[in-house]
């Protein structure tokens, strides 16, 4: 007989398998491998890259003694076989596809060096070109990891009540439309449904970036990854886990990454017309040279060996090497600063664009709840605000909503203590209600805080109106608020999400470079607008959906380059999609991150202005690496050809270019 245990264990483990296979994750996080071998996986190219230059390094020392040669070519053995073979098999890959890039032509003038005697050169080419490539992969952004973020939003499993009531929890993805699920206080909503019972607090920051509970009852819709805060639904599903909300972003996300920047696209299409234009250059100077130049076709003067040095020296070492390290010169310059940059072509794309989105909650202001006023409703109260901030701090220290912990805050601020409550109770998506023993009155009171539209009911019918006239007020300000009850008491309790700490300077510093800026939100139009005014931002769009930010995004990406800011899973389709998506690392989102070219480690938005500015003096220096790669490959090149300098100088003047064009990038290291 199997127990319990084993099956769950049995289960937890498909699921493994199948997130695994399903999303076609990294190698380093299968569940084939053992924890430790794990480890050893992680950037396992960049780690051979090292090794073979440790190993080219040996080579070239021993290969000045004659005794010593035979250890010597076994070392370059070993970097033909470290830095060579990854290459070499890709390079079969891509000619079977019928595919000719830079990587084939640096490929075979490695190899071909050997045939000239030059495996030295050869091994050379190899090694820079293997840590070109592995630093290169290490900082850039992967959708497979975007997509395995999002995916953890959602549990797995669900307890699905069946037709006589009895609960048996199933795999999300067996779960069919109409079936009934069960969410308990605290888990997080599997599938999208309609609740047919209960009625509960849902916080959906994670899909939509505002920390605000949503209360949710019969007949109300809820999304998968929402948390419910409180009470117990009981869910209609309405769409499978195909169909999801998760699902929908996550595809909306994969869509918006294969929409490759123009800049990378051209890149791509240079290395293919280099490669082929060099490879038949090598081979016509082979078979041409002899009737041109009446020289033969073997030998050190012969048509071969020229047509190869030619194709030694051509090969764009300065340019597959030199640039990138302009861009990884950057990218470390940054990340010293706390901001970090997944790709060179992000920098390229960012000192392009015109224009930058923001969205509001956790990216211009804070995220986090603040409690900024506390009035009494009626004028003779204004004595009780004290007791009444008190009040309101025994009864939210026990529950988890932002507005609960503002409330906490604002009391200890002010250095006041709860009172004692006896007869606590709380209605789900409502408030909650207790009983105050007041020293001064007769007898125990209740007291109750929660919703405007909850609390009026507990009140007479006279201040009924007055309550909701004074919360409507609040509200057309952007402002949330939470209402206190004692004894027919009312207090209203005033809540602001507040700006960043120099967000204003900094978005001021942005538009004097001539980028135009807008806000892009999820939040209602009331609160979008009070932020747009203290902010002085023109442009805003409130109320978006996922889907609505991307249009947006993507209507404005085309029209001008546009750096899109964001911190919630609802923006991670906008910033994969923006020309530079950048995402705030501390409040953001796994997937937003994932999803994002630049990471704000700290949430240093304020550093925007600067990052811009490095940006542009990347791309100026790139520039000068290209003009200065492209003259080290024509001096090193037609000279090799020409027979007027040895194989030997030739490469030496082609990696001399290689090492002028990196001592400018390096540049870009200062601040």
């Amino acid at each position: 007989m199997i127990s319990n245990t084993n099956l769950l264990d049995k289960t937890e483990t498909t699921d493994l398998f199948t997130e695994f296979f399903e999303l076609g994750q990294e190698e380093s996080v299968s569940p084939f491998l053992k924890p430790e071998s794990r480890s050893w996986s992680i950037n396992l190219t960049l780690k051979a890259s090292i090794l073979a230059s440790i190993m080219l390094f040996i080579s070239f020392v021993l290969s000045f003694w004659t005794h010593a040669l035979p250890i010597s070519h076994l070392f370059l053995v070993g970097v033909y076989f470290l830095a060579g073979m990854p290459s070499l098999i890709e390079a079969v890959e891509d000619l079977l596809n019928g595919i000719i890039n830079i990587d084939i032509l640096m490929t075979l003038a490695a190899f071909s060096s050997i045939l000239i005697g030059s495996g030295m050169e050869g091994g050379l080419l190899l090694v820079l070109f293997a840590l070109s490539g592995s630093m290169e992969d290490a900082v850039t952004s992967k959708a497979k990891g975007a997509i395995s973020g999002l995916t953890k939003l959602s549990p797995t499993r669900a307890c699905v009540v069946e037709a006589d009531g009895t609960l048996i929890e199933r795999a999300i993805k067996d779960i069919p439309l109409g079936a009934r699920i069960l969410v308990k206080a605290g888990q997080v909503v599997p599938l999208d449904g309609t609740v047919i019972e209960g009625t509960s607090s849902l916080n959906l920051v994670h899909l939509t970036g505002e920390n605000l509970p949503v209360t949710k009852t019969v007949g109300d819709e809820v999304p998968a990854g929402g948390r419910n805060l409180d009470g117990a639904l009981t869910i209609d599903v309405t769409r499978t886990s195909a169909d999801s909300t998760l699902a929908r972003i996550i595809q909306l996300v994969t869509e918006a990454q294969e929409a490759r920047p123009a800049l990378q696209r051209w890149f791509d299409s240079l290395s293919r017309k280099y490669a082929i234009t060099i490879i038949l250059l090598s081979t016509f100077f082979a078979l041409a040279l002899p009737f041109i130049l009446s020289i033969s076709f073997l030998g050190v003067e012969g048509s071969v060996y020229r047509a190869l040095a030619f194709l030694i020296a051509a090969s764009p070492c300065a340019l597959i090497i030199a640039i990138p390290i302009a861009y990884l010169s950057a990218v470390s310059a940054c990340a010293r600063r706390g901001i970090l940059i997944k790709g060179g072509v992000t920098l390229d794309a960012l000192a392009s664009c015109q224009a930058i989105a923001f969205d509001k909650t956790g990216t211009l202001t804070t995220g986090q709840l603040s409690c900024i006023k506390v009035e009494a409703l009626l004028p003779k109260d204004v004595q009780r605000i004290d007791e009444a901030i008190s009040v309101a701090y025994a009864m939210e220290r026990n529950a988890v909503h932002p507005i609960a912990t503002a409330i906490m805050k604002y009391a200890e601020n002010k250095q006041l203590k709860a009172v004692s409550l006896n007869d606590f109770k709380a209605i789900p998506g409502y408030g909650l209600e207790a009983t105050y023993n007041n020293s001064e009155a007769p007898s125990p009171q209740t007291v109750y805080i929660g919703r405007p539209s909850y609390i009026a009911n507990k009140l007479p019918t006279e201040l009924q109106a007055a309550l909701l006239e004074r919360t409507a007020a609040v509200e057309e300000d952007g402002e949330l608020l939470a209402v206190l009850v004692i004894d027919h008491s009312p207090f209203v309790f005033q809540f602001r999400d507040t700006p960043r700490a120099n967000i204003a300077q900094t978005i001021r510093s942005i538009e004097k470079r001539g980028l135009s800026t807008v806000m892009l939100t999820g939040d209602h139009a009331k609160s979008a607008r009070r932020i747009a005014e203290e902010l002085a931002i023109t442009e805003y769009h409130a109320d978006l959906t996922p889907e609505d930010k991307l249009n947006y995004v993507s209507e404005l990406a085309s029209k001008k380059g546009l750096a899109m800011i964001g911190d919630g899973v609802n923006d991670a389709p906008a910033l994969a999609r923006a020309t530079v998506g950048i995402c705030m690392g501390k409040v953001g989102n796994t997937a937003a991150v994932e999803a994002a070219d630049v990471v704000l480690l700290q949430d240093n938005i304020e550093l925007l202005d600067w990052l811009i500015s490095k940006a542009k003096l990347t791309q100026q220096i790139v520039k000068q690496n290209l003009a200065l790669a492209t003259i080290a490959i024509i001096c090193a090149s037609l000279p090799a050809l020409g027979g007027f300098i040895p194989l030997w100088l030739a490469v030496i003047m082609h990696e001399g270019g290689t090492v002028l064009v990196g001592l400018n990038a390096l540049r870009l290291l200062r601040n």
